[in-house]
């Protein structure tokens, strides 16, 4: 079974969110690709869009939106997502994941582009017996 943890960024409030997803739910976002706008009711959140702006997989190995597969491929790189280049001008080959949603990422990356009636801390809101341990 396909299991994902999708962190979620509010933009307004500069807060991020997990959401452990598995099941339907994580069977409707395989396929997709990196920069797809999809509704937020499959995570519970009712109202809310959220667009995927990246992964990783079980490895740690990033995914990059401009390249076209599903899979993982060595490509050279000189900066960006999975690589941070130590002199000027300095290049590598890298493993990048694709920008399809395959059921190997482990972590999908998101953002919320449009908000529904309830804010989401009340959805994520801790219940009381955590906050009197803290």
């Amino acid at each position: 079974m396909v299991e994902f943890k999708v962190v979620l960024s509010d933009q307004k409030s500069g807060r991020a969110y997990n959401v452990d997803v598995s099941g339907g739910a994580a069977n409707a976002i395989i396929g997709r690709r990196i920069g797809e706008e999809l509704d937020a009711g499959i995570l519970g959140l009712p109202g809310y869009r959220m667009e995927i702006t990246g992964g990783s997989d079980r490895n740690g190995t990033p995914a990059k939106r401009n390249l076209p597969l599903a899979g993982r491929r060595r490509i050279l790189l000189s900066g960006g997502a999975g690589f941070s280049p130590v002199m000027e001008g300095q290049r590598k080959r890298k493993a990048i994941r694709g920008n399809e949603i395959t059921a190997d990422f482990v972590q999908i990356n998101a953002r919320v582009t449009d908000y529904g009636d309830k804010s989401l801390d009340e959805y994520f809101a801790k219940p009381a017996s955590e906050e009197k341990k803290e």
